[in-house]
């Protein structure tokens, strides 16, 4: 393996032409990749207390129930 001792080894040639290149997202923030699917980027201390999927959309599923049940003012109206 040769070691480069040139700063000018660094230049691209001028063959390379990157003003017809096209830049496109890659990895989990591509579009394609999140097509159909909801992708939400949790804080540090929240994906420590809920590490995987499934324990997401549990505590998500409970908040969504216990947001669906009556308060107890809206059930008994208070009485004289």
């Amino acid at each position: 393996m040769k070691r480069q001792t040139e700063t000018d080894d660094y230049e691209l040639r001028d063959e390379y032409d990157f003003s017809k290149m096209t830049v496109l997202p890659k990895g989990r923030y591509a579009p394609e990749r999140r097509l159909g699917k909801n992708v939400a980027l949790l804080a540090p201390d929240i994906s420590e207390a809920f590490p995987t999927d499934e324990s997401v959309n549990e505590a998500l599923r409970l908040v969504m129930k216990l947001s669906q049940v009556p308060r107890s003012s809206e059930r008994d109206p208070v009485r004289p």
